[in-house]
């Protein structure tokens, strides 16, 4: 089993290629990792999502917003509040867990240490069913069989939801991302689970008015957080650091609309530094804000 990939930054040599949005399976939109036409690091094994004609449903229902003070029972803060910078070296053993954004920040993030199990389209479904990673052996398995052999393991940060958004059903979401939580719990019961908020879309992905738009990602964040509440799992609101006044994702951070650039995974990364999960560290920033 590839038990560690590890991101090189690359250098620019030319001009940021565009890239297509392509359209997945039943699970909705599939993005792909935008690409600077660079030298490549080593390759990311992953499949992308068949093609298929979709029409625009209608947007799910908002579930009842999830409190921001903590999860009812005061055991885990509900954001994690921001907390002294940690370095590096506490991502030895954290796995992350996600579509072609968690790649990008692999690719361009500049972070040398973690797991990462990433797949371009990979959905809250796709990562039960779908044969997206390669293993030593040359066999593809999904990604949670992935992550399920990953032995030093201590963290897991999960990003998924931005293909899901041409899904009916909030509800649909909800229940599958619930399957993932308890499938993550099963494989590795020691290992703290973050749930990640997913980042806004740029302006120029706003006008295009398809379903992969911020209203629609805000009900998804709020399920995510309201999960993670339920589920006594930590949820980190990365959207936070990549949303700017105008509620939508800067152009400054982005490729594409949908993909963040190197700065936009850098500002990424330090939000993960500056939101730790020691229970010292929790601690200190609860004190410094009461």
């Amino acid at each position: 089993m590839e038990k560690r990939r590890k991101g090189r930054l690359p250098a620019l040599l030319a001009a940021m290629a565009a890239v297509t949005l392509l359209l997945g399976s039943s699970s909705g939109a599939a993005v792909s990792t935008p690409r600077e036409e660079v030298a490549k690091p080593a390759p990311v094994k992953r499949t992308a999502a068949a093609p298929r004609k979709t029409t625009d449903p209608r947007l799910p229902s908002a579930p009842e917003k999830a409190s921001s003070e903590g999860t009812g029972t005061g055991e885990l803060p509900c954001p994690i509040p921001e907390t002294e910078a940690v370095e590096d070296t506490y991502f030895e053993g954290a796995v992350f867990l996600g579509d072609s954004r968690t790649e990008g920040l692999l690719l361009y993030s500049g972070l040398k240490t973690g797991h990462f199990y990433t797949a371009v389209g990979a959905t809250v479904e796709s990562v039960f069913s779908k044969d997206a990673w390669k293993t030593e052996e040359g066999t593809k398995i999904p990604l949670l069989d992935a992550v399920a052999a990953q032995e030093s393991c201590d963290k897991i940060y999960v990003m998924l939801g931005i293909n899901e958004l041409g899904w009916t059903k909030t509800e649909t979401f909800r229940d599958q991302y619930t399957k993932v939580i308890d499938r993550l719990r099963e494989d590795h019961p020691d290992a703290k689970i973050v749930l990640q908020s997913i980042p806004p879309v740029s302006a120029k992905q706003e006008a295009k008015k398809t379903y992969v738009n911020t209203a629609r990602i805000q009900v998804y964040n709020e399920v995510i957080q309201t999960l993670a509440q339920e589920k006594q799992c930590y949820f980190l609101d990365v959207a936070a650091c990549l949303t700017g006044t105008d509620g939508l994702l800067p152009e400054k951070l982005n490729f594409d609309g949908i993909h963040l650039n190197p700065s936009g995974c850098k500002a990424w990364l330090n939000y993960l530094r500056t939101h730790s999960l020691e229970d010292e560290a929790i601690a200190a920033a609860r004190k410094k804000s009461s």
